[in-house]
Order: structure tokens, then C-alpha cells, then sequence
């Protein structure tokens, strides 16, 4: 039995990926206003793509977290169909997901996210963990000269520099993190290549 994501979580993915970063659990009131969202980076041409497949990275990350894998992904149909980029997401948990934009033809990862379903009730604070660590473990995938400590300290120094906003990124050399956080909705991470600029 296939299982299907939530309607906002899709729509969140779809905002993230086709809106700058920018992600929305439900989908802007019109059509003008998701218009007026900022393009995503790697929707330009010439953006970078990670040196890494889904299949790799699914592979290495699983190897490197046997306690805290990542499924297989799904593919989510783009209305219309995206010509550069396939988007595809796997269910963690009933509140944790992980998505991906890939290049088409190529399967090399242009963005990597981690999106958390903030939960009430005294499980809370463990699936706030959970996720706090799954950010933390997809960081290290692209930076590994990180300690574990370490990934963990930059998740949540994001998560503060990025609370209350739709959009906050962080560039640390070829690599920018985006945090995303509409509360209730949803807290989204995702890691992302950046094209250096030659100098002269």
C-alpha cells in the first residue's frame, strides 16, 4: 500500500522548491501572490548541483545513521511539469519528511530538506529532538568535518537565527542552509550548493 503525503506537506514542499525557500504549509490565497515569490537559486540558469545522487546519498546517509535512516523517496508530480528539476520526498515519521529537488537526467541533488510537523502533547519535545537530530545528521552528509556536537549546535543556531521567518540562509563556503519556519506549519531546513565566484 502506497502512502501518500499529507495535502499541506505537499503543498509546503511545492512552496519550498518553486518559492525561493520560501515554504508555505497552505498554499498562498492567489495565484498573483505566489507569483510574487522570489525564485528559488537553483531555478536559475547554471545553478549548481551537489557532486551526489539521491541513490548516493540515501546510501551513505543510512550507512552513517543505521538508527535514524531515510526511506525511499517518492516522486511529487509538478502541475505543471518542471522541465529541470524532479522533486521527490520520503516520510520519516507522522511530523518528519525529507524532500529533495534533483537535476533532471542526472539525479544530482540541488537542494536537500528536512521538514518538521511541529506536534502538542508530551511527546513533543522527543519528535522536536528527533528532528533537531535528522537536520543534524543530513548537514553532516555535506559537511563531514563536522562532529556530531557540532552539526547539532549548527542546527539550532539556524533554527535561532531563522525563528519566526520564512526565509533566512546562511552561506558557509560552497554550501547555504535555509531555514524556513512558519510555526505550526511546519519547520523546514533545507542544505544547498552555491556557485563560487571566480577571482580575478
Amino acid at each position: 500500500m502506497k502512502r501518500t503525503l499529507p495535502l499541506r506537506l505537499a503543498s509546503a514542499l511545492l512552496m519550498l522548491t518553486l518559492g525561493g525557500g520560501v515554504a508555505f504549509a497552505d498554499p498562498p490565497p492567489d495565484h498573483q501572490a505566489a507569483e510574487e515569490q522570489p525564485k528559488a537559486p537553483y531555478l536559475m540558469p547554471g545553478a549548481p548541483t551537489f557532486e551526489m545522487t539521491l541513490v548516493s546519498f540515501r546510501e551513505k546517509y543510512n550507512i552513517a545513521n543505521p538508527t535514524q535512516p531515510i526511506g525511499e523517496f517518492r516522486a511529487i508530480a509538478d502541475q505543471p511539469e518542471n522541465a529541470l528539476l524532479t522533486r521527490a520526498a520520503s516520510k520519516i515519521n507522522e511530523d518528519l519528511y525529507a524532500s529533495t529537488a534533483l537535476e533532471k537526467g542526472t539525479g544530482k541533488i540541488k537542494s536537500m530538506q528536512i521538514t518538521y510537523m511541529p506536534i502538542q502533547g508530551p511527546d513533543a519535545k522527543a519528535a522536536h529532538a528527533t528532528a533537531i537530530s535528522y537536520m543534524a545528521n543530513v548537514i553532516r552528509e555535506f559537511d563531514p568535518t563536522l562532529s556530531v556536537d557540532q552539526s547539532v549546535a549548527k542546527v539550532n543556531s539556524l533554527i535561532d537565527k531563522g525563528k519566526g521567518m520564512a526565509f533566512y540562509q546562511q552561506q558557509v563556503g560552497a554550501v547555504r542552509y535555509v531555514i524556513s519556519d512558519n510555526g505550526e506549519k511546519g519547520l523546514t531546513l533545507a542544505v544547498e550548493p552555491v556557485k563560487l565566484a571566480l577571482a580575478n
